[in-house]
């Protein structure tokens, strides 16, 4: 089933989610947000779009994503790549991230740009400028003088913004999204939408609670950033997106960082 716009030719985009629940599909519908895209950490492609199709209806759109890491735990390079049919690991390269990317003709997106060392500077978007269908001008997860690269970027290299909440917190659903001047009613539209720059803009909420909101998601870092974490993911090669699991066949073992 498919979701109906919230105006007609207009679509507003929550363009990057960790949760989904009942509880945020609510809230996303209350919030007038059409479509989610859903971008959990370590999980497979398979997984993300069965967990997508279960909530989506003729209210709000589910759309699957995949937010790789690229690299090294200690130099990763997020891309948030919407629209892939086979599954991608993380800690592969870089560069065979973006040609994974390319073979299956999926929206390639920069999140959170120049954030800590989990993203992409100035020069990778200077160098992969052809690659990249939209650059983070607001994520609801940062601040604003965090979020300005973003929208230099964006300018500097005449690439799409977008917007999303990045919740890891069901509160934070719909506290920023993109409206696209289009309707958007499955995920080839869209793909399409994204890879063609389609007229958008770029909105957040503001105010207390607004800052509040950010403030508890910019705290909830803490986890996302350990060494435990780096631990479970890399010593036992057996997480889902390890480029070491057998479901991948052994198909990345020559671009694979661990």
């Amino acid at each position: 089933m498919t979701a109906t716009s919230s105006a007609a030719g207009v679509a507003r985009v929550d363009m990057h989610v960790k949760v989904l629940d009942e509880r945020v599909a609510s809230r996303a519908k209350a919030r007038g947000i059409d479509v989610l895209v859903y971008a959990p950490h370590f999980t497979r492609l398979p997984d993300i779009r069965a967990k997508a199709a279960a909530f989506t209806d003729d209210e709000l759109l589910v759309v699957p994503g995949r937010e790789v890491f690229t690299g090294t735990w200690r130099r990763r390079r997020h891309l948030l790549a919407v629209g892939l049919s086979d599954p991608v690991p993380d800690f592969i390269t870089f560069e065979a991230a973006f040609a994974a990317f390319a073979r299956q003709d999926a929206a390639v997106l920069a999140p959170h740009p120049g954030f800590l060392n989990v993203s992409l500077g100035r020069e990778d978007v200077r160098a992969h400028a052809e690659e990249i269908h939209a650059v983070e001008t607001h994520n609801g997860k940062l601040f604003p003088s965090q979020n300005r690269l973003g929208r230099e970027l964006s300018a500097e290299f005449d690439i799409p913004g977008f917007g999303s909440s990045y919740a890891h917190l069901r509160g934070s659903v719909g506290e920023a999204w993109t409206a696209f001047e289009r309707e958007i009613d499955s995920e080839e539209e869209l793909v399409a939408a994204l890879r063609e720059g389609a007229p958008r803009r770029v909105f957040h909420r503001s105010g207390h609670r607004h800052r509040l909101r950010s403030a508890a998601e910019f705290a909830h870092l803490g986890f996302e950033n350990s060494w435990g974490k780096l631990n479970r993911l890399l010593l036992s090669g057996m997480e889902p997106t390890h480029p070491g699991h057998v479901a991948y066949e052994g198909k990345f073992d020559d671009v694979r960082e661990y």
